[in-house]
């Protein structure tokens, strides 16, 4: 029986090459997208390999919609080229950029950026491979933690991420049909370079989270991998719209 395959957008480093490592170790094969950095996502896909699973790499962005019918056409190309086939079975939409800015001070500039990668990106593209996700397949949303509890410096990112959960449960609505599940992770802080590395390397900020989670410490990236490669597993099938919170409990 021939390996599942998983699409996870960003999956060249984080959160999203994480969530591909894991999935390796299930025996998930991933195509995983990048933006600008090649190099890293060649050596994800060497790391995945090292695993026994296959990989693909594709130059994805995601906030230029105009562009996904060429993407589309790649995916259609890798899926025959590797793997023999025309359809894939999960689709983890975790590409993310971090924006911090107080509302008085976000730009419309700043706004369209956040709104086009979260929001605008993961409708379209969602949309866009509609036509290739085996029935029964799953799809699983990133949001954040900064959808529930408010921290200054994140109004617009944190409000598509708020969209992106109702997105969620309007997807598993309309796609129940074809036996699609469709949910949302909501990470809390994470020890990874998003947002300029600040949660990771800032130890005032790293030290302040741990004190607000009620496990102790700040997250790290193996924390939310496991979650998502979790969530697309026959044990979690009958999970559907649901948000799933992994921050360790914080902000309780």
């Amino acid at each position: 029986m021939s390996n599942k395959i998983a699409i996870v957008t960003g999956g060249s480093r984080g959160l999203g090459k994480n969530t591909a490592l894991h999935l390796a170790t299930k025996g998930i094969d991933t195509i995983l997208t990048y933006h600008s950095q090649q190099v890293e996502a060649e050596h994800a896909v060497a790391e995945i390999e090292r695993l026994g699973a296959r990989a693909v790499a594709l130059r994805l962005d995601v906030a230029d919609s105009a562009n996904f019918s060429a993407f589309i056409e790649q995916v259609q190309l890798a899926l025959q080229t590797h793997w023999q086939r025309d359809r894939f079975d999960f689709l983890v939409n975790n590409a993310g950029i971090g924006i911090h800015a107080a509302f008085a001070e976000t730009t419309e500039k700043q706004f369209d950026l956040l709104m086009n990668v979260h929001f605008k990106g993961v409708f379209f593209l969602t949309q866009a491979l509609l036509p290739l996700i085996a029935d029964g397949g799953r799809i699983v949303n990133l949001s954040s933690g900064l959808a529930r509890f408010a921290l200054p410096g994140y109004a617009a990112y944190a409000s598509m991420k708020g969209a992106i959960e109702v997105l969620t449960k309007y997807l598993a609505k309309e796609l129940g049909p074809r036996g699609i599940a469709v949910n949302v992770v909501a990470p809390g802080a994470i020890e990874t370079d998003f947002g300029g590395g600040a949660v990771r390397d800032n130890a005032q900020i790293n030290a302040f989270i741990a004190s607000q989670t009620a496990l102790g410490r700040v997250g790290l990236p193996d924390d939310i991998g496991g979650v998502i490669a979790s969530l697309l597993s026959e044990d979690n099938r009958w999970i559907n719209a649901q948000r799933i919170e992994a921050s360790g409990g914080m902000f309780l």
